[in-house]
């Protein structure tokens, strides 16, 4: 009964936040500071519905002195609720093209700033890449990616896409890691207190004096570095 109660006001939270947030881009649209606000709107109420407790340290990614990719671990679609606590300021999104046509949230992510991308066609996605290494070298403006490319439920990392890495290499800026306990396989949305979730941010990898040839050892290092701050909140997690 609890989570079905909990279900009802978030689908009425989502239109809400929706409406608000195309209304917002309406005012100022593509300010890439949209993006955040429009974050905050989607993810402080939604917290206070599910009871989910986040815990952020991510100091190093607020106090960024400089555009930045950012890269997170994707579990599912309540990472819109989840990560948006943590989004920081000029910070906009790669999306799939396909987004724009979901009703508010698909118009409100596109008049937020966010990038859109179209994976079924080679030349406009390598148009949109270029598009966002221009943001990241002269827009004061960073990119969050989530380099998995699709939800992993959960589980193990997926393997990185090179999209990410190709961007900040290209731009010259650092890359900070976002990681995020596994917690969709934890969550009691049944129960009153719902469950409690940690983000962490890394410490930022500079990417000034790296070439193409470096991606992948770039791609390795990001990857286990996430993988070992993962699996130790997660143990801090179970020994609580």
């Amino acid at each position: 009964m609890l989570y079905l109660f909990r279900m009802l006001l978030m689908g009425l939270h989502f239109v809400v936040a929706g409406v608000l947030g195309v209304v917002l881009g309406l005012c100022r649209p593509f300010n890439p500071d949209n993006s955040r606000l429009c974050a905050r709107l989607y993810a402080w109420p939604a917290m206070c519905i599910l009871r989910l407790r986040v815990k952020a340290d991510v100091d190093g990614l607020t106090n960024k002195t400089q555009s930045c990719v950012v890269i997170a671990n994707h579990q599912s679609n309540y990472d819109l609720f989840v990560l948006g606590n943590v989004v920081p300021h000029r910070t906009v999104c790669i999306g799939k093209k396909s987004l724009k046509w979901v009703p508010l949230f698909g118009q409100l992510f596109w008049l937020a700033g966010n990038v859109l991308i179209d994976r079924g066609n080679a030349h406009k996605a390598r148009q949109s890449m270029l598009t966002t290494t221009d943001t990241l070298q002269h827009k004061d403006t960073s990119i969050w990616v989530f380099p998995e490319g699709t939800r992993n439920l959960g589980e193990e990392l997926l393997p990185f896409k090179k999209g990410a890495f190709q961007m900040a290499i290209a731009a010259g800026v650092p890359i900070v890691p976002v990681c995020v306990s596994s917690y969709i396989n934890h969550m009691r949305l049944n129960r009153w207190r719902s469950g409690e979730i940690l983000i962490r941010s890394l410490p930022a990898i500079p990417t000034a004096a790296l070439s193409m040839d470096d991606m992948p050892m770039l791609i390795a290092q990001c990857r286990e570095q996430m993988r070992e701050c993962i699996e130790s909140m997660d143990r801090q997690l179970h020994a609580a």
